[in-house]
């Protein structure tokens, strides 16, 4: 099997070790972090072009390194190839390796934030996408500067008021960690935002059976040529749609 593999440089390390072990020729093109946070018709938007700039000729299968992500993968369409994609609603469920592993974590600690060695080295500033967009980040002085004492404090409050969801965080170790310096970095983290921390135990099993072409149904969805990846509102995330034939 020939394969391109089109994934979020969050998972960069991850993807680099099922690379390694995977007996298929695969081809990688690692976009960048800023686009899972466009979320929706924006980052679906830019995976269909980097999915239909990809030669039918050369590859058997897309890859797709991304979970459903703020519906990021609703309404892609698979071109002259299959794509396949975990079935996942976001990074943390490829980290923890299913979405068992995810909603037992979740339920027992609601309030967790989660870090990982990609999110600690590549999206160190990454927060709640309205932040992003409205510029988290900023102390209350520049907010002030910028928009006046009124409005500084209102936006300040606003742009933190996340936090008072979270009361842990939690650093996934994959094993791929070269020394402890991301679970400290992690560490700080929590203490800086008055945070339990917690090390939790992560697994490569998706990203390896992703590249390895193993696709149980069941955490897999493979598109066939012409069909619509569609979101679900059940436990299964992802669906397809076959696209109605021209006229």
């Amino acid at each position: 099997m020939r394969g391109k593999l089109i994934a979020c440089e969050i998972l960069c390390r991850e993807f680099a070790d099922a690379l390694a072990r995977s007996p298929h020729v695969i081809s990688v093109e690692f976009l960048g972090k800023g686009l899972h946070d466009r979320a929706g018709a924006a980052m679906r938007d830019e995976l269909q072009r980097r999915i239909d700039a990809v030669p039918a000729d050369e590859y058997d299968v897309i890859l797709l390194g991304y979970a459903l992500c703020g519906n990021g993968l609703h309404g892609l369409t698979a071109r002259a190839v299959p794509l396949v994609v975990p079935r996942a609603h976001d990074c943390i469920t490829l980290l923890l390796g299913s979405r068992a592993r995810y909603e037992e974590e979740f339920a027992r600690n609601p309030g967790t934030y989660f870090r990982s060695t990609g999110w600690m080295e590549r999206g160190q500033g990454l927060e709640p996408l309205v932040s992003i967009r409205t510029g988290a980040g900023a102390s209350l002085e520049e907010l002030i500067a910028r928009y006046g004492e009124d409005n500084g404090r209102y936006l300040f409050r606003e742009l933190n008021s996340y936090q008072q969801s979270y009361s842990r965080l939690a650093y996934i170790h994959t094993g791929l960690e070269p020394d402890p310096e991301f679970a400290r970095q992690a560490r700080e983290e929590a203490a800086a935002r008055n945070w339990e921390f917690a090390a939790i135990q992560g697994s490569l099993r998706l990203f390896r059976q992703l590249l390895a072409g193993d696709w149980p149904e069941e955490d897999f969805l493979v598109a066939p040529p012409g069909a619509r990846i569609v979101a679900r509102y059940d436990g299964r995330i992802l669906g397809i749609e076959q696209e109605e034939p021209g006229p």
